[in-house]
């Protein structure tokens, strides 16, 4: 009989759990409720779900317990967590009255974010079934991703929403509901396009820094700091300034890699891939 080793699942499905719990207790919150609250509470438990994402992996790995049912189970628990609980978010933060345009245009960029975080998902699967057993294949996958990371657009998706009830930003909370419903929108889209494009963000498997130890632990401590800071007092900020800085930079380098052309060496890693059917 095939051993089975349960913590790597274990994992995982402490990570659907934070995404389950988030998309019901929206949805228990009464309209007459203050949603900051919520929606931090709720971005603080999608980041603990991003966390158990990371390590399930690595855990499964280090006990050479990777098997299918783990890959599968864990596009399930991400499709869930990061691709349909932001949309359930932003919809109920929103609060629009059935029938309008305005609520037909939300639903559809909601629809568009979850429909693409799923597609994304399953191109990854495929990506790296295909990998499996070529070395050099599975070295460049840790280097770099195709297209948005689920985790990081779902984080980019909660940021913007969390903004515009965040205390301390006062201009943002005065902005008409149709305007902030077309805005959120128009984010839940362009990530949407993001996380199926051919476009490549940096992976921090990739990134390798030389740096003498008294250095590292310094700055260490000092971004540690920052970061406890910024969750105490100024979470929302902090959430967009690391969930949008991830995708700017990863633009970023694919657009300097496109201006530079194909025939230089700069920031080739970042080359787009061919756009071919990856689905078909």
């Amino acid at each position: 009989m095939k051993k089975i080793n349960l913590l790597p699942n274990m994992i995982t499905a402490f990570g659907l759990a934070c995404g389950l719990f988030v998309i019901f207790k929206i949805n228990m919150v009464e309209t007459t409720d203050s949603y900051y609250e919520v929606l931090k509470t709720s971005a603080f438990l999608l980041l603990v779900a991003a966390f158990a994402d990371f390590i399930d992996g690595a855990v499964a790995r280090a006990l050479h317990a990777e098997t299918e049912f783990g890959v599968m189970f864990d596009s399930m628990a991400d499709s869930i967590s990061f691709g349909l609980a932001p949309s359930v978010l932003m919809l109920k933060s929103l609060s629009l009255e059935q029938g309008t345009w305005i609520s037909f245009v939300a639903i559809t960029g909601a629809m568009i974010f979850s429909l693409c975080g799923v597609l994304r998902l399953v191109r990854f699967n495929i990506k790296a079934a295909e990998a499996k057993g070529n070395f050099l294949q599975m070295i460049e996958q840790k280097k770099h991703f195709t297209g948005l990371p689920i985790p990081a657009a779902a984080a980019a998706a909660v940021a913007a929403n969390l903004l515009f009830f965040a205390p301390f930003l006062t201009i943002l909370q005065e902005v008409a509901d149709i305007t902030r419903a077309l805005i959120l929108t128009g984010v839940m889209i362009v990530l949407g396009y993001l996380m199926v494009s051919h476009w490549k963000f940096p992976s921090l498997k990739g990134l390798h820094f030389r740096i003498p130890s008294f250095y590292l632990a310094f700055f260490t401590v000092l971004l540690a700091i920052c970061i406890l800071y910024g969750i105490l007092h100024y979470f929302p900020l902090l959430l967009a300034v690391a969930s949008w800085g991830y995708v700017l930079v990863g633009l970023s380098f694919a657009i300097i890699r496109l201006i530079a052309g194909k025939k230089s060496k700069t920031l080739e890693d970042f080359e787009p891939e061919d756009d071919e059917s990856d689905y078909e």
